[in-house]
């Protein structure tokens, strides 16, 4: 099983679009910094899309629209 679940993500944003314009965009961010938001312990994610996808699941990221 896929987490987070695209059904809990995009009860997050509005669209599908948003979400991956807004994952790409922090993904870039933690590659850059190395900064995460998430506790690494927490976090079930590698990569940094995965760890990016988990902010915007927890509510870490805030969509301006």
């Amino acid at each position: 099983m896929i987490y987070p679940s695209i059904d809990k993500l995009l009860t997050i944003v509005d669209s599908k679009y948003t979400l991956v314009t807004v994952a790409s965009a922090r993904s870039r961010q933690i590659t850059e910094t190395g900064h995460v938001q998430i506790n690494e312990n927490e976090s079930r994610a590698v990569t940094p899309l995965g760890k990016a996808l988990e902010e915007i699941s927890e509510n870490l990221i805030h969509v301006k629209y």
